[in-house]
């Protein structure tokens, strides 16, 4: 099903759809500020599985969670120091993936070996108001079209995919680009990818 949300103003009725979808152990696609996501509750054993099975992937590969606001953030993490604190507010919601170590609520199926988690606050309005009505964060991973090329077009998703999902959300054709991904959960900074989000001020952290 390919359901139309407006990526400025999105409708509520429709983002209860989607959120039906996630809370009935459903599988969706849906746009970020970054790429369109393959996504489904944190809470979900079924869809988790299906996430892995669609991305061909192990059950040890790591998933980013979507939080819809810092508070969801700083619930799924710990460990955060005073001054990652203050650099959240400032670089949150955007297009960065920010590693910590994994609270004690992070379900353990979702764990990596080193119990971390990647933890994404998008600055989208569609991503953001799914979440928030779902009351929790969604497992997220991002489409590739080939190894170099992400997906941007919803349609090209549905083409793909509408067999192997329940809903896609057209949000519209996005910019695609990876997020930047960085580890704090060892306290230092790492950056592990260059993506959509700067990095240049790192230096003054």
């Amino acid at each position: 099903m390919l359901l139309s949300i407006n990526p400025i103003n999105p409708n509520p009725l429709r983002v209860k759809q989607v959120v039906d979808v996630l809370k009935n152990d459903g599988i969706i696609i849906y746009p970020t500020d970054t790429v369109y996501g393959l996504g489904c509750s944190i809470f979900s054993k079924k869809a988790m599985k299906r996430l892995h099975i669609i991305k061909k992937v192990n059950q040890k590969k790591p998933f980013t969670f979507i939080c819809a606001n810092q508070t969801e953030v700083q619930e799924y993490s710990q460990g955060i120091k005073t001054n990652i604190f203050k650099l959240l507010r400032r670089k949150l919601p955007g297009p960065y993936t920010f590693v910590f170590k994994a609270s004690k609520i992070v379900p353990k199926m979702m764990l990596t070996p080193r119990s971390t988690v990647g933890m994404r606050w998008p600055d989208h309005p569609i991503a953001n108001e799914i979440v928030a009505a779902l009351g929790h964060p969604i497992l997220s991973s991002s489409l590739r079209m080939s190894e170099k090329e992400l997906y941007d077009d919803p349609h090209k998703l549905h083409e793909k995919y509408k067999k192997q999902v329940d809903l896609i959300v057209d949000g519209g054709i996005i910019f695609a680009e990876h997020s930047t991904i960085i580890d704090f959960s060892q306290g230092d900074p790492e950056i592990i990818r260059h993506g959509k989000g700067p990095v240049d001020w790192l230096k003054n952290e």
